[in-house]
């Protein structure tokens, strides 16, 4: 197909939904590592990854190489067979968890499943129904995940599912007290126990939130914010799912989970994303007395095939054996401080935040009113294309740039990017 036929063809048979980021939709060709082309030829260094998904490089040799040998062997069966590439994985899994806890997995296609997957599970472990939840959080795209999210502009249709609360996050940039940390005594994460007193039947299934807030705009809470909520959650009868769709495997820098940067144990993980590498996974994980409580029978057709756990164990194995978690923090933590620099030469810049190789800039109209520059933002996406660099826009405003190249870029790859994201910040001023 030739390039209009392509866009024609999004255009005529595509949910409206299919949103892109340009109005002229980016039609990519083909993809390796850190690079991707469009159908011209142009070749852009990718900071973004698929949406925080591309974690060890596009067509990584290493992984699309046992990836086909499964392929050749055995593609699918179904969970009503056990399969050694499920089983290995699970068992690789368990040994990641925080802590070495004994946990279960249950593997389904994607976050939005494995959400879903987890509230179900704190519902049977419990026996209560009510779920509190973040403001500016995104969970995905089923009816429930939807209500799960506190972001109007992924609530679709209404998202109608009942007994789900929101309790304020922890967005010390916009902080919704009007303090400022540490003087606020993390006032936010304090608050969700008046929310469960006040809006709920005050005995809870749990409590669902990102480490940091991915669609929301990286949004990254401040130290001992998710212990506070923890004790709280677990006084009222709930459990603790972090939702490491986007924070998962050594992202954050130095440690497999996001929420491990907190010191807090939680009761169950959801993934996905980055643990496939562009191979569709879901992952739910628990302990073991949770998941034993989902009783009776269930079944995700291709939730745990060869091929897709296959891709993650093979994943996995790429990251341990070139210390990504090392690399994301050191490389990371070279990002943000090149992002500084910028803040320090553009006033729109308003914020750096971010954790590893998840970093993102929030843009303001002037720094004392922090107004969203939204339409600033608009041109600087556009402007970021013509200078063959790719990122994320994201947060309820529509004003944050969100970086979440592959784990495995280095130094060099920094360089080379923000001398683009320069060039674009001054074009879109």
């Amino acid at each position: 197909m030739t390039k209009e036929e392509i866009l024609l063809a999004h255009k005529r048979h595509l949910f409206p939904c299919v949103f892109h980021y340009f109005d002229e939709p980016l039609v990519i060709s083909h993809a390796r590592d850190q690079y991707v082309w469009d159908v011209d030829g142009s070749q852009y260094l990718d900071f973004f990854g698929g949406i925080v998904t591309i974690s060890v490089g596009h067509a990584n040799a290493e992984v699309n190489r046992k990836v086909q040998a499964q392929m050749e062997r055995l593609q699918h069966v179904s969970t009503v067979f056990a399969t050694e590439p499920q089983a290995a994985l699970a068992r690789e899994l368990a040994e990641l968890t925080p802590q070495g806890l004994l946990t279960k997995s249950f593997f389904t296609n994607s976050g939005t499943e494995a959400n879903e997957t987890a509230i179900l599970a704190a519902r049977c472990y419990t026996g209560s129904t009510e779920i509190v939840a973040l403001r500016h959080s995104y969970h995905g795209r089923s009816a429930l995940a939807m209500t799960l999210s506190a972001h109007s502009n992924w609530r679709l249709g209404g998202a109608p599912a009942p007994g789900i609360v929101h309790a304020h996050n922890a967005y010390c940039y916009r902080c919704p007290f009007g303090l400022s940390y540490p003087s606020c005594e993390l006032r936010c994460a304090r608050d969700v126990e008046e929310l469960i007193r006040t809006t709920t039947s005050g005995r809870i299934a749990a409590f669902i939130a990102e480490p940091i807030q991915g669609v929301g705009g990286f949004i990254t809470p401040p130290p001992g914010y998710f212990a506070v909520v923890a004790e709280i959650i677990r006084r009222y009868g709930g459990i603790f799912i972090s939702d490491e769709v986007q924070t998962g495997w050594g992202r954050t820098g130095g440690k497999w989970f996001g929420i491990e940067q907190y010191g807090v144990v939680p009761d169950v993980i959801t993934a996905a994303k980055g643990l496939g590498n562009g191979m569709p996974i879901g992952l739910t994980i628990a302990r073991a007395e949770v998941a034993d409580s989902v009783r009776g029978t269930t079944i995700s057709t291709f939730g745990g095939n060869p091929v897709a756990t296959t891709a993650a164990k093979a994943v996995i194995d790429f990251i341990k054996e070139k210390r990504l978690l090392d690399n994301c923090a050191d490389v990371g933590g070279y990002l943000r401080g090149r992002l500084l620099e910028l803040q320090d030469k553009y006033p729109v810049v308003g914020e750096v935040r971010g954790m590893g190789l998840l970093q993102a800039i929030e843009l303001v109209e002037d720094r004392a009113s922090r107004r969203p520059a939204t339409q600033f933002t608009l041109r600087l996406m556009e402007a970021a294309r013509d200078n063959r660099i790719l990122i994320g826009r994201g947060g309820l405003y529509g004003n944050v740039i969100r970086m979440s190249p592959p784990m495995n870029i280095s130094r060099s790859d920094v360089d080379a990017f923000i001398e683009a994201l320069d060039r674009s910040l001054a074009a879109a001023s």
